[in-house]
């Protein structure tokens, strides 16, 4: 993997739920709606956000446009950027069950 996509890792909110809502053909607004969906609320992405976002990660190989209609531009997840996804979920996937492990441990010795 290149340094630019190692730059991504541990990946921030907003890059993970892009590119997870990129798993579907998705356009700027749904991205935002779909997020804002998911995280009950907790994430409301902006447009200078997924905007400027999006751009990057373009740029970088992760995303792509497959279509634009009236200014509206819809864009999917490369295989880069859905293996990146995936470690991802693998690295957070990791945490989770360390830390359930470490709370059973405290568990047992209260």
């Amino acid at each position: 993997m290149n340094d630019k996509i190692r730059s991504y890792l541990p990946m921030t909110e907003t890059a993970f739920y892009i590119l997870l809502t990129l798993q579907q053909v998705r356009y700027g607004y749904g991205i935002m709606q779909d997020v804002e969906a998911l995280t009950k609320g907790r994430i409301k992405l902006g447009a200078g956000t997924i905007y400027g976002s999006l751009s990057r990660m373009e740029k970088d190989g992760l995303i792509k446009v497959v279509g634009e209609e009236n200014r509206r531009k819809s864009y999917i997840a490369t295989e880069l950027g859905s293996e990146l996804l995936r470690q991802e979920i693998a690295r957070i996937s990791e945490q989770y069950h360390n830390a359930m492990q470490m709370e059973g441990m405290n568990d047992e010795q209260h």
